[in-house]
């Protein structure tokens, strides 16, 4: 009697879409003001700084009903003036509406939690009920049950803040905040004079939205393009340390933008313009950000995405691997990797070292001719709410818990948007279901062969092919095993995509040798058979290549 074939449903991939460009640029730039520049922007900053505590903690009052904002500038008026009013009700409004949205999002992960002790509870000690596993002994069953009590007691405030909609948010920052209670005891923290500093620079208001159709975008923070001069308004309180007419301040030193300066300046004549000051109390350095709104880019279709060559990356925990694929789906050249080393880095360093890996990203894809680059959309909230119930137990566990969550999987794709736009490539984002184990069970070993000795295809490199074949809407499987033959109308067959080239008896353009696939091969993960919905391997366009002078080849793309 033969053998049951064991079949595992695999739930629907998710569609593959194009991300959007962004809607906005900004930019950043270091201002050196005087002695006497600084008092002022540390006066003006305070004073706006109470007065955006003040509006928010009334916009906390109101709830999720009417906002009130008319009724709210009109009192903050008289205390700033109208333009720096219009700027404290829409910074309230925006942070209200954020930390409701961070007590959805800890709701969410407080019931996915509570959803998985549950699941696991439920199970007898060292037993397992299909996919749900038990826990090893009776002294963790009890911990997690404590556990399990204290995540429903947060999940029960969480859900009648909710239900009020009171929402606190903090000012300066929750975490620096709850830092000053830690002041007195003998762990290193800074001292209680470098805290207050840090606590009145967070503080600090100088934030003023643009206005289309005035004087260089702004009428409250001015700065000028070719004379390089910065003034702002002064509230109506402060406008005696004004040394310009109209109750302005103009800054002493000069400030120029060493980055887009050019698009800066034409939107100054043309749009609105944002500024906002700001202080780094590590520092102990004034910065000016600079933000303005781009125009819509027309979004391009997969279809004709689909027609280029396209660079697929793979994310991991060190690095990058990556690989360039054709439009018929087939791989072009050796894998890249990208180191992307980040842990016990501070957060300016990480995000140096993050940008420019993704700098060399869209170098390489530029290089290809590319038009877009195939990534996973990656999101890792599971494994901060339930890693701890599902990503192993001790030591090991938690080493890779700390390993998946230190990933910067949001952090690489906004960035990666954002470069990718500027250097006119499209990100494509696709379902990261199976890649892994896709790769490495079709592609890791053909590939390994194919490629020359000194190169080592990982199983990260295989994976960044299974995600660009998900990008060109390829399904992950190679195809199976196929006889060579020349047809009469001279259209190769498609054959294998890894497939080494032969040099003997015919020309290496027509013929490919292809290993046949084992019988584990032609099943999916774990004996599974369902998979993506896609069409077959194209056949692949052999071109020979002419002559190239020196000055008609392209050079890489510059960074901006």
């Amino acid at each position: 009697m033969s053998r049951p074939e064991r079949v595992i449903l695999m739930h629907p991939l998710a569609s593959v879409f194009v991300v959007a460009a962004p809607t906005g640029a900004r930019i950043r730039t270091r201002l050196r003001p005087s002695a006497a520049d600084t008092q002022v922007l540390w006066e003006v900053g305070t004073h706006l700084g109470r007065l955006a505590g003040q509006d928010l903690a009334l916009r906390c009052r109101l709830g999720a009903g009417d906002d009130q904002r008319a009724a709210r500038k009109r009192a903050l008026t008289a205390a700033a003036s109208s333009r720096w009013a219009g700027a404290l009700t829409r910074t309230s409004n925006d942070q209200w509406q954020r930390g409701r949205r961070n007590l959805l999002d800890a709701r969410d992960g407080l019931r996915r939690a509570c959803r998985v002790l549950r699941a696991r509870l439920a199970v007898p000690v060292g037993d397992r009920c299909g996919r749900v596993r038990g826990y090893s002994s009776q002294a963790e069953r009890f911990q997690k049950q404590s556990r399990l009590r204290h995540l429903e007691t947060r999940l029960a405030a969480v859900e009648q803040r909710l239900a009020a909609e009171r929402v606190s948010v903090c000012r300066g920052g929750g975490r620096l905040a709850k830092l000053r209670h830690a002041l007195d005891r003998a762990d290193p923290v800074p001292p209680q004079a470098d805290w207050r500093t840090c606590w009145q620079a967070g503080r600090l208001f100088l934030t003023a939205d643009g206005e289309a159709g005035k004087s260089l975008g702004n009428e409250t923070i001015r700065l000028h393009p070719d004379e390089r001069w910065l003034e702002l308004r002064l509230p109506v309180p402060l406008e005696h340390l004004a040394n310009r007419p109209h109750g302005r301040y103009r800054l002493g030193c000069p400030v120029i933008f060493g980055y887009r300066a050019a698009e800066w300046a034409a939107q100054t004549t043309s749009g609105a313009v944002a500024y906002t000051i700001w202080l780094d109390p590590i520092r102990g350095r004034w910065y000016l950000d600079c933000s303005w709104q781009l125009a819509a880019r027309p979004m391009p279709s997969l279809q004709a995405l689909r027609q280029h060559p396209a660079f697929a990356v793979d994310l991991n925990a060190g690095h990058l691997a990556g690989w360039v694929l054709d439009p018929a789906g087939n791989p072009l050249g050796p894998p890249r990797t990208v180191p992307l080393d980040l842990d016990g880095l501070s957060s300016s360093t990480r995000d140096g070292r993050l940008r420019a890996a993704v700098a060399q990203v869209v170098r390489l894809a530029a290089q290809h001719g590319c038009r877009s680059i195939v990534v996973e959309d990656l999101d890792f909230a599971d494994a901060r709410q339930t890693g701890r119930e599902t990503l192993g137990r001790g030591k090991r566990g938690k080493r890779f818990r700390r390993i998946v969550v230190g990933i910067p999987t949001r952090t690489f794709r906004d960035v990666l948007v954002g470069m990718a736009a500027n250097a006119g490539l499209w990100v494509v984002a696709v379902d990261p279901a199976w890649t892994s184990v896709w790769g490495a069970r079709y592609w890791q070993a053909a590939l390994d062969q194919r490629t020359k000795a000194p190169i080592a295809v990982s199983r990260h490199h295989a994976a960044a092919v299974v995600i660009g074949r998900r990008g060109l809407g390829y399904r992950a499987r190679r195809r199976g095993w196929c006889a060579w033959r020349r047809p009469e109308d001279r259209q190769q067959r498609a054959t294998d995509s890894a497939g080494r080239p032969v040099t003997t008896g015919m020309p290496s353009a027509w013929r490919l040798i292809v290993p046949k696939p084992t019988a584990q091969e032609l099943e999916g993960p774990g004996g599974q058979r369902a998979g993506p919905s896609a069409h077959k391997t194209q056949v692949p366009k052999w071109e020979p290549l002419g002559d190239q002078a020196a000055q008609d080849r392209s050079l890489p793309t510059r960074q901006r």
